[in-house]
């Protein structure tokens, strides 16, 4: 078994997003002294709006980007509240603020602000303060007397600080450093092109010929909401198999069209897509996902991120040979998010205090080779090794911490909105047919015990 000796430590969590708030406050739970790393202004990672992109990267080739979130002005959650707090923290309507069931993204920055105050956490904070290198200092066996150097940046300053800590827990996020796709002619194309990450309003599109390549949640919002200014827009799709919300939407528009994958890109404007087609547009905007990406942690090779898997990471958390003293919070996806992170905070919080231990490296090893071997059996491209979309699986993983299973309430809500936004994407978010479900979870203990703030 892999232990850390049961004492405090002195921790560094990287990162002041739901997934880092969240792994400060179980850490300091534990015992721990926390200093949380935030290149931003404020709490929120990407829930912190931030409207002036003009400087970013249109493409966000960059190894570091200047703006970190991704979300769009018109943007709103695609799950309803009740499934989205912390176990223990609802997240409750307000009054005088978004009191929709499907809030647009600055009521779930304020619920994260929220949170934040009510667990007193800002002061393990330190704002607009980059970390620019994460490295070991020693390397002991199986990381159990391993530290770790941060060297970070405060903004508008030159000055490297450089601190030593036991442990740290990265939890940068996974929706920030565009995933970008192959296409011939791509690199000479003359007219503007950009992915969705510094989309976020229309106007700028007004009365031109957009292609928006993908056909995912970014991907349909961003079609719907330019369609309405755009001269016409190409909806440009792996498959042409789309939901039935997605066709009542297209029949719909008559300037909503929907093609195959593009075959190339011609320096006049020209855009042909895989159906023999063409259309000659003003912009391109790839809306075609994110990529992991650590340009500041130096693990010598023991943590890659090979095709958008990171590993290898014992359920998704810790790498085995520098376990227990780094760990990452959020790096799953397709899950109920906040309850998740939660319970991977408690997690690494009790195995760094010695509450909890580890399997030995080569079961953890072992276990690592079966899951990557299932995925292979699936069908699961590496990509996609973290979309797990697994309510067992998080049950599953909720027992490291003897953490609550998710309430059968919140995993049937999951399923009727998604079920609902296939039949009805451009309605789900305002109409439903719950009710009864909805009454159920809020009467749950989840609201009616653990919601003590106002």
């Amino acid at each position: 078994m892999v232990s850390d000796g049961g004492h405090s430590k002195n921790v560094c969590v990287i990162g002041a997003g739901p997934s880092g708030l969240v792994a400060a406050r179980e850490l300091r739970k534990e015992g721990h002294t926390v200093v949380v790393l935030e290149q931003n202004h404020d709490v929120g990672g990407q829930w912190l709006y931030e409207p002036n992109v003009e400087s970013e990267d249109a493409l966000g080739k960059n190894k570091f980007l200047s703006v970190h979130s991704s979300i769009y002005d018109s943007l709103r959650t695609a799950s309803p509240r009740e499934i989205m707090g912390y176990s223990d923290f609802p997240f409750l309507v307000k009054k005088g603020r978004d009191m929709r069931r499907f809030p647009g993204h600055k009521e779930l920055w304020l619920y994260l602000k929220d949170f934040c105050e009510w667990f007193e956490l800002e002061d393990m904070i330190r704002f607009n303060t980059r970390v620019e290198y994460v490295g070991m200092l020693d390397y002991g066996e199986f990381g159990k007397d391993l530290k770790w150097v941060v060297k970070s940046k405060e903004k508008n300053t030159e000055k490297v600080v450089e601190e030593v800590f036991d442990a740290v827990v990265v939890a940068t996020g996974h929706y920030s450093h565009p995933r970008l796709p192959s296409i011939k002619g791509m690199e000479s194309w003359k007219r503007k092109q950009m992915h969705s990450h510094i989309y976020r309003v229309p106007e700028p599109f007004r009365n031109e010929v957009v292609v928006i390549v993908g056909s995912s949640q970014s991907g349909q919002d961003i079609s719907m909401e330019i369609v309405e200014v755009a001269k016409e827009v190409y909806m440009s799709a792996r498959s042409l198999d789309i939901t039935e919300g997605l066709s009542k939407v297209i029949s719909k528009h008559q300037n909503l069209h929907l093609h195959s994958q593009i075959e190339c890109l011609q320096e006049d404007g020209m855009v042909q897509f895989g159906d023999g087609s063409c259309v000659i547009a003003d912009t391109i905007i790839y809306c075609t996902g994110y990529s992991y990406t650590l340009p500041f942690l130096d693990t010598k090779g023991i943590v890659v991120i090979d095709d958008n898997r990171v590993g290898p990471l014992f359920e998704h958390t810790f790498p085995p040979s520098l376990a227990p003293s780094l760990s990452f919070v959020g790096i799953p996806r397709k899950l109920i998010g906040f309850p998740f992170f939660e319970s991977q905070a408690k997690w690494i919080a009790q195995v760094l205090s010695g509450k909890r231990r580890l399997p030995s490296w080569d079961d953890m090893m072992q276990s690592i080779k079966e899951f990557y071997h299932s995925r292979e059996l699936a069908g699961i491209p590496k990509y996609n090794t973290h979309d797990l979309a697994d309510f067992q699986y998080c049950d599953k993983y909720a027992d490291y911490s003897e953490s609550p299973h998710l309430e059968e309430w919140r995993k049937q809500l999951c399923m009727s909105s998604i079920v609902n936004s296939i039949a009805n994407l451009e309605t789900y978010r305002d109409s439903w047919d719950d009710d009864e479900l909805l009454q159920e979870a809020l009467q749950s203990p989840h609201f009616t015990q653990l919601g003590p703030h106002p």
